[in-house]
């Protein structure tokens, strides 16, 4: 979400293509399509066989050769969802424990639970937060401040920054030897897209792959321009269609690598709106499997959401065509993990019990999207289209604390 102006734009302007973007490779998906019932499909035939069990013993995973247990944790990655939605990578015996049960700020544990290399939780998902934005708080002291109030650590602090910024900061390393990072960067507020792609700000690239190389060996997640829809200027020449975003994308990934970066977990991040993602150039903003390692969105509730679902699969009646974001990424990206990177509910004056009851929703539908791998919260009382602070009443604290202690987000430990 960005300050100054409407991220969704004037959605009722926006033409409506008479097909979808173009789809990914015809693979089976490894993750199970939305069901009301969280019961597993069974796998098809071609699917590699599964994975242990999450509480397989450790001996039998170490005498695995390196290569191959490489090749089993990502497997595992990518099947977690999937039995956990059976409640087969429960905290104990109980595949629906209750939330409310985990005392505050203590993390329920799953043995066998892992991460793999590309900072994939093999059971449930991380919990994140953007926290206390349009404050002027410091980092620390906005996620201290936010921990207490939704009474857990978060597994995912999400910081944002642009240009020339070094990053990670000294105070986010700091916070990062417990946490993650999720670090949104916009490379350059003056470039054009295409004149990153061509190398016109190289050397800032080169002087922040030097800065993490030194400072920050942990893994961490980092996103590239997030939500470019409304940036594309789709007339040619422009510097900015979403070819040339593609290409940014690519060339800022392929020349931190190139620098010794290796330890960034790229996210390609959408805004998850239908009316952006009918335009007929959407498909053209990937770069390419090869440079993204997650795939992200970040939907706010407007007055058409009723619950989680409609956060994450939101449809409207005047775009038919499209089958909301999560279908959408499922057929898309079969074998990608998916994170929310942002998402907020918005003060609503005439629905006090408005959070309350997305929250609510989320605890109980959770299950039913296990190729979401990351939930990451956008807390702030000055968002550019309201409050989306999570505790404006006493039953919406109740609820995000009950569904940010639930077993499903506490069940693998933060490396």
């Amino acid at each position: 979400m960005r300050r100054m102006r409407n991220e969704r734009g004037p959605e009722s302007a926006v033409p409506t293509p008479a097909t979808l973007p173009a789809s990914g490779p015809a693979a089976a998906s490894p993750y199970p399509p939305p069901e009301p019932s969280p019961k597993p499909p069974t796998p098809p035939e071609s699917s590699p066989a599964p994975p242990p069990a999450c509480g397989a013993p450790p001996a039998a995973r170490r005498r695995t050769p390196r290569s191959r247990r490489r090749a089993a944790v990502l497997v595992a990655g990518l099947a977690a969802g999937a039995s956990l939605a059976a409640g087969a990578c429960d905290a104990g015996a109980q595949p629906r424990a209750d939330a409310s049960a985990a005392p505050p700020g203590e993390a329920l544990r799953t043995k066998g639970c892992m991460v793999t290399e590309k900072l994939i939780p093999t059971c449930g998902a991380w919990w994140g937060i953007a926290p206390e934005v349009f404050t002027g708080r410091s980092p620390a002291v906005a996620l201290e401040r936010a921990e207490r109030r939704m009474g857990r650590k978060a597994a995912i602090l999400h910081v944002y920054h642009r240009g020339g910024e070094l990053f990670p900061t000294r105070e986010e390393r700091e916070v990062a030897r417990s946490r993650l990072l999720l670090i949104n960067w916009k490379p350059s507020l003056t470039h054009s897209w295409a004149e990153i792609a061509a190398g016109r700000v190289d050397k800032r690239i080169d002087r922040l792959a030097k800065h993490i190389r030194r400072h920050f060996p942990k893994r961490f997640f980092l996103t590239i321009h997030h939500e470019p829809e409304n940036d594309v200027r789709p007339r040619p020449g422009s510097g900015r269609t979403a070819r040339d975003y593609a290409a940014m994308f690519r060339h800022v990934v392929t020349r931190l690598r190139e620098r010794g970066v290796t330890n960034a977990v790229f996210v390609m991040t959408y805004m998850g709106a239908p009316n952006w993602a009918s335009r007929p150039w959407f498909g053209e903003l990937y770069p390419g499997d090869d440079v993204v390692d997650w795939v992200a969105l970040d939907p706010y509730a407007d007055g058409r959401v009723r619950d989680f679902a409609g956060f994450v699969d939101k449809t409207r009646p005047d775009y038919p065509n499209w089958p909301g974001f999560y279908k959408w990424m499922q057929a898309r990206f079969p074998g990608k993990p998916i994170m929310v990177a942002e998402w907020g509910v918005f003060e609503h004056p005439a629905d006090p019990h408005r959070k309350e009851r997305l929250f609510t929703s989320a605890a109980r539908q959770i299950h039913r999207y296990p190729q979401i791998k990351a939930l990451v919260y956008f807390d702030s009382p000055r968002a550019p289209r309201g409050d989306t602070r999570f505790d404006t009443t006493p039953g919406a604290r109740r609820a995000f604390m009950e569904l940010a202690r639930s077993p499903h987000f506490t069940a693998t430990r933060v490396p």
